[in-house]
């Protein structure tokens, strides 16, 4: 970071499981307000746990979640989400048998009503393909135009922090480049985010800092800059 920022989000010593599977393993994370974080690492790493939960499922065994202030460890995720945090995941995973307009809907119950019209041509403006396609199945649309509704459905509830799994998997690359231009006009706009992303040289160039997990722990950790310029993520994870 350039300058200091107003810590937003502080995961400290997480422990996380499936059954009896440890999947994080005293995982520390740092989000500060209004950067771009990313988290790389190989598939299986864990870094969708992290993500999921941050959102409270699965919940943290051991550890501490603390956003803004406030310990959402034990909280259910329908509070998390009601204090400022929103998820696009892995996936998609919209409601396919939903119009556009009704899965951004559903992305605003947690929001105040007075700013559904504002919320809703913020979205159309990021997203114009979306406003042709408003009445249309999410179903139906392409694998980068369900991508896209995952993010808008997301800023509907007008998150303070927005956590992006994966963004780019299965897109072509102009739909990439066309993705992470809106991640960084999100960015420029102030909202915070924590990235997964896949490709990590363009995840790194694009954040602020980075952390590196290997096998549910982390081990690295620092300015994007210095991750990419570093000889062992540049091996392990840049080509």
């Amino acid at each position: 970071m350039t300058q200091a920022r107003r810590m937003q989000l502080a995961v400290r010593s997480v422990e996380t499981f499936y059954g009896n599977i440890q999947a994080l393993h005293g995982v520390d994370i740092e989000v500060g307000e209004g950067e771009i974080v990313t988290l790389i690492g190989a598939n299986g790493a864990g870094k969708s746990t992290l993500l999921m939960t941050i959102c409270g499922n699965p919940r943290a065994r051991s550890g501490s979640i603390v956003f803004e202030g406030e310990d959402i460890t034990l909280k259910p995720t329908f509070e998390i989400i009601r204090l400022g945090i929103a998820q696009a995941p892995e996936g998609r995973r919209i409601f396919p048998r939903m119009t556009v307009m009704e899965n951004l809907q559903m992305g605003a119950i947690t929001a105040p009503p007075e700013h559904f019209d504002q919320d809703i041509e913020r979205v159309f403006t990021l997203f114009p393909r979306l406003k042709e396609r408003q009445v249309q199945r999410g179903g139906t649309l392409s694998g980068g135009e369900q991508q896209m509704l995952s993010i808008a459905r997301a800023l509907m509830s007008r998150p303070r922090l927005l956590l992006l799994d994966e963004p780019s998997l299965g897109l072509a690359p102009k739909l990439v480049r066309e993705i992470f231009a809106i991640i960084a006009e999100l960015h420029e706009s102030g909202v915070t985010i924590l990235l997964v992303e896949q490709n990590a040289s363009l995840a790194l160039q694009h954040a602020d800092r980075g952390y590196v997990l290997d096998a549910g722990r982390m081990t690295l950790a620092g300015p994007a800059a210095e991750l990419i310029a570093d000889e062992r993520v540049r091996q392990a994870y840049l080509g």
